[in-house]
C-alpha cells in the first residue's frame, strides 16, 4: 500500500505542476551592442568635414559699401538778404481793393472785440 501511495503522490505532484498557471516573467530585448552602420557612417563623414575658411573678399558681391550722403548746399548770405529787402518793399494785395482806387482814404476799422456791458438787475 505505501507503494501505492507514494506512486499517487507522485503522480498528483505531477499534474499540480502541470496544472500551474503560467506566469509571465519580464525578459529585457537583447539589444544589439554593435552601433549602427548609418550612424557609424555619419559620425565618420562629420568628423571629416572641414569647412572652407571665410576670406574678406567673400562678401563683396554681397554687400553694399557705404557712402557718406553729400552735405546740403547752404543758401548764400547775400541772396538772403536780397530776398527779404524784396519781399519787405512788395505791395500788400487787401481782398477786395484790387481794383480800388489807392488815394481813397483807407476804411476806418472797427473794433470787433467789444465787450458789452451787462446789466446787473437783470440777472437777479
Amino acid at each position: 500500500m505505501l507503494s501505492r501511495t507514494s506512486s499517487a503522490r507522485q503522480a498528483v505532484a505531477a499534474v499540480a505542476r502541470l496544472a500551474r498557471p503560467q506566469m509571465r516573467t519580464f525578459i529585457a530585448p537583447t539589444v544589439s551592442r554593435r552601433a549602427d552602420f548609418v550612424q557609424e557612417l555619419y559620425l565618420k563623414e562629420l568628423k571629416a568635414y572641414k569647412p572652407t575658411p571665410i576670406k574678406e573678399s567673400d562678401a563683396l558681391g554681397q554687400v553694399a559699401t557705404f557712402n557718406l550722403p553729400k552735405p546740403p548746399k547752404s543758401p548764400e548770405e547775400a541772396d538772403l538778404a536780397s530776398s527779404l529787402k524784396e519781399y519787405e518793399n512788395m505791395a500788400v494785395e487787401v481782398e477786395g481793393q484790387e481794383g480800388a482806387d489807392a488815394a481813397a482814404p483807407a476804411a476806418v476799422v472797427e473794433d470787433w472785440l467789444v465787450e458789452e456791458e451787462e446789466e446787473e438787475g437783470a440777472h437777479h
